[in-house]
């Protein structure tokens, strides 16, 4: 290994800390706390580079030997802490992201051997070079296919990140400890080569593997949305229907009502007449819903999806509370609407139903405040749901309900927030729907 002073040393381990970190930060994904884990990534890179760098400096032979082998531990604990996926996509994360440092350690030291003459400088802006480029080829190359594989895998794909750890540290071994390594010889250089290359194919077969398994999982998924969506415009189809045969029947029924009033009030009959319009309108409100639906200048598809349910949920013994308050053209279509007041709502009674407690409620309200539009829903929910991710874990048809609400979500440049309090589960979406409103295709 090239020399140099404690500066030297710390200036080389800052970066190799910062390459592997940079590694988790790029291939995390993105939320509100990017900011926080970015310093958190940085303070910890710098006090790892000053730790490495003194043991540089007091004991230089064993540091040659061993720091290798021992950031990995050092660094890969304190990363997979604070990625916030699992520790299996974790171990990934650190194994591509040792096998990155690993060619920038070694090019930075054989091609300033052989070009430079050993120049500590050149070693350094060498390192510095492959190391952009390597997170560069990552962040636009990388990053998007990864993403979107490990946000539709479960756990299946976990143990080859596992195997990837252990055979890139094996391979990083023999780089290290086969005799003759740190002597410059074309052999050792060839040697060298196809180990890298060895360990190279494994990295891209597994990420070739997270990244088909995941668009195979992501068409599944799409594909249930579909039935969903069609199911669910075949719910409003049939509700349309019987809502026109209600209304006939009451204009029909009507007719005959109207005849009964004018014959009492004609034959001056005042008990008659009120005891009649009080038993007519006790029928009426036995066709209302049990819950309280406050609708105002809206828009039918929601007051007919909800009705949908809210029957559903009262047929379950489920007590309902609606209120909807939508007002003016929203920039939403019916089919984008229906998605997600039907996933939220089926989501709350199927969590109803498993809650195992005598008094089940749903309280759902969709409100315009000015450009956006407000879903909520809160429902009984069983003890022990669990968040994760900040999603609810999956549980009866909730994976692909939740999965289509943050799609269409993200179509109308909104979010999707999800809360479990005091025996309460809590869904929020938030669309941009307003006319003239940014939406995201």
């Amino acid at each position: 290994m090239l020399g140099g002073s404690f500066w030297i040393a710390l200036l080389r381990n800052s970066m190799g800390a910062g390459l592997m970190m940079g590694v988790f930060l790029l291939l995390d994904r993105p939320g509100p706390s990017m900011r926080r884990k970015a310093a958190g990534y940085m303070i910890f890179g710098l006090l790892a580079g000053i730790a490495f760098s003194f043991w540089y400096v007091y004991d230089y032979e064993n540091y040659v030997r061993f720091a290798g082998m021992l950031s990995i531990p050092a660094i890969g604990i304190f990363c997979i802490k604070m990625s916030p996926d699992t520790i299996y996509t974790g171990l990934y994360k650190l194994a591509l992201g040792f096998y990155l440092l690993s060619i920038t350690v070694f090019c930075g030291i054989d091609i300033s051997r052989v070009c430079f003459g050993g120049s500590i400088f050149a070693d350094i802006l060498i390192r510095i070079g492959i190391a952009a480029v390597m997170l560069f080829l990552l962040a636009f190359r990388v990053r998007r296919n990864f993403l979107d594989g490990i946000e539709y895998l479960s756990g299946e794909m976990d143990w080859f990140s596992a195997v990837t750890v252990v055979l890139s540290i094996l391979i990083a071994a023999l780089i290290a400890f086969w005799p003759g390594t740190h002597e410059l010889s074309a052999i050792r250089m060839i040697r060298t080569a196809i180990l890298f290359f060895m360990s190279g194919v494994i990295q891209y077969l597994v990420y070739q593997l997270y990244f088909h398994k995941g668009r195979e999982r992501r068409c599944q998924i799409e594909k249930e949305l579909l039935e969903t969506n069609e199911r669910l415009i075949r719910h409003q189809l049939e509700l349309m229907k019987e809502s026109r045969q209600e209304l006939d029947r009451i204009r029909h029924d009507a007719r005959h009502h109207c005849l009964f009033i004018e014959e009492y009030a004609r034959n001056n009959e005042k008990e008659e007449l009120l005891a009649y319009v009080r038993q007519y309108r006790q029928e009426l409100e036995q066709h209302k819903t049990q819950g309280a639906l406050s609708y105002a200048n809206g828009c039918g598809t929601i007051h007919n999806i909800l009705s949908v349910y809210a029957r559903r949920a009262e047929q379950e013994g489920i007590q309902v509370t609606m209120h909807v308050k939508v007002a003016g053209e929203i920039a939403v279509e019916d089919i984008d609407l229906v998605a997600i007041i039907a996933n939220i709502f089926e989501n709350a009674i199927h969590g109803c139903a498993a809650s195992g407690r005598k008094e089940k409620k749903i309280h759902i309200s969709v409100m315009r405040k000015g450009c956006k539009i407000v879903i909520q829903c809160c429902n009984t929910c069983a003890a022990d749901v669990k968040l994760k991710h900040g999603l609810p874990e999956s549980g009866k048809g909730s994976r692909t309900g939740i999965f289509s609400v943050l799609k269409t979500a993200a179509f109308y440049n909104g979010e999707a927030e999800f809360a479990v309090e005091n025996g309460m589960f809590a869904a929020r979406v938030l669309l941009n729907a307003g006319k003239g409103c940014v939406r995201v295709s």
